[in-house]
Formats: structure tokens, C-alpha cells, sequence
């Protein structure tokens, strides 16, 4: 085996372990941070809610039906 690169798993080469395998105090780890840096950085916020075009052309296709079955409706 290498000894410039040993088994992490191996206990004899791990630092700060008491025999036994026990922990000392002070060499714990610190706690983890918080995950708030974690994610993607947004400096683009969108808008909220609809763009001007999609509420037009949504508004034009109902009037459409609406014309549609009125014109259907009074036909009968």
C-alpha cells in the first residue's frame, strides 16, 4: 500500500482519534453552516404575474368562443 496516500478508514492513520477509536474533545468538526449559499445565484428576479401579450391573446380566443356560441345560441 502506498504510505503517501493510507485508508482513510484505517484508525491508526486517522488524526485525532483516541485509542479505542474515541473522539477527543475540541476535535470535532464545528457544526454545519447553513445552506442559504447553497442554491444558484439569482440577481434576474422576473416579474410577477402575466405579460401584456399573453392576457390579449387569451382574451381574444375567449371572445371568439363567446361570439361563437352566441351566434349559435340565437341561431336556434
Amino acid at each position: 500500500m502506498d504510505e503517501k496516500y493510507p485508508d482513510p478508514d484505517d484508525p491508526r492513520h486517522t488524526p485525532g482519534l483516541e485509542p479505542g477509536g474515541g473522539v477527543p474533545p475540541g476535535e470535532t468538526p464545528p457544526g454545519e453552516d447553513s445552506t442559504g449559499g447553497a442554491g444558484p445565484d439569482e440577481r434576474h428576479n422576473p416579474a410577477k404575474g402575466w405579460a401584456r401579450t399573453p392576457v390579449i391573446v387569451l382574451a381574444l380566443l375567449v371572445a371568439v368562443f363567446l361570439v361563437y356560441f352566441l351566434a349559435w345560441a340565437v341561431e336556434l
